[in-house]
């Protein structure tokens, strides 16, 4: 489970969703987020899903690999559906004992919770897995430039997310690897109940966090001995510059806002689903 993360992953591709600007890409997936809170219905849902799944066969990125990230979220997934369907008050449709039943109104927010959460993991990691960590962080910092006017340190906030994002898959990779060396030790990770498990995370948990204060030591040495001081006065190897592909990606942003505002209007109004 713990390969099947893919947020921070990048996936080398050649595909035009690639060779966009990282700035456009941001904006689309801000956009694409926004968008998913703005439905009740599983009209405008539908109208998502076609979206993402035309960005995803642009991106070339296997459509099996996007799916494995679902995967390691599937608890936290499954909490949330089974919350919302118990929880949630309104006309009964099954009931079980005490006061634990089913609604019909909590049905409908779990679907809807259940979709959300599903295109929201999948549109994210589609970000990272087309933006390399130095696009990301030229991107962010390129973007948020206008904070700079208030004091705000964008290219040192930028920096640090980038690389937060790019030392998710090797933190991950390293846990893979503690995980199999404790267990050639005898170690068990499945048996027992929630103390024993509990427990037996310590072995993981030490070695890895003595690992990441490594890498990170490591990280700022090659930095000072780089002469890193911030982003005053530094230079760009590859300057980032709006082309023509980045145009029409923002058209087709602004379009696919106004369909939705469109579709979530008639959908209420007209067919009530």
């Amino acid at each position: 489970m713990i390969r099947d993360i893919t947020i921070g992953q990048y996936y080398p591709a050649d595909s035009v969703i690639h060779k966009l600007d990282p700035r456009v890409k941001l904006a689309g997936t801000i956009i694409f987020i926004v968008s998913l809170f703005l439905f009740s219905s599983f009209t405008g849902y539908i109208v998502v899903a076609l979206f993402l799944g035309t960005v995803i066969k642009l991106s070339k990125v296997p459509f099996k690999f996007i799916v494995k990230g679902l995967r390691a979220v599937f608890i936290l997934l499954m909490f949330t559906v089974v919350f919302n369907m118990f929880l949630t008050p309104g006309k009964e449709l099954v009931h079980f004992f005490g006061n634990i039943r089913i609604t019909e109104e909590g049905l409908r927010v779990a679907v809807f919770m259940g979709i959300r959460l599903i295109l929201l993991i999948i549109g994210s990691s589609l970000l990272t897995l087309t933006t390399s960590p130095n696009q990301l962080t030229d991107g962010m910092e390129k973007g948020l430039s206008v904070f700079k006017k208030i004091g705000l340190p964008v290219h040192e906030i930028a920096m640090m997310m980038s690389i937060a994002l790019r030392f998710i898959p090797i933190l991950l990779e390293e846990t893979d690897k503690i995980m199999k060396a404790q267990s050639a030790r005898g170690a068990d990770f499945e048996t027992g109940g929630f103390i024993k498990k509990a427990k037996a995370l310590i072995p993981i948990l030490v070695p890895l966090f003595v690992s990441a204060f490594r890498r990170a030591i490591d990280l700022a040495m090659a930095m000072e001995a780089r002469c890193y001081h911030g982003g005053e006065g530094r230079t760009k190897m590859k300057p980032l510059k709006y082309k023509k592909r980045d145009s029409m990606a923002y058209f087709t942003c602004f379009a696919y806002v106004g369909i939705i505002i469109a579709v979530n209007i008639i959908a209420n109004k007209f067919i009530g689903v």
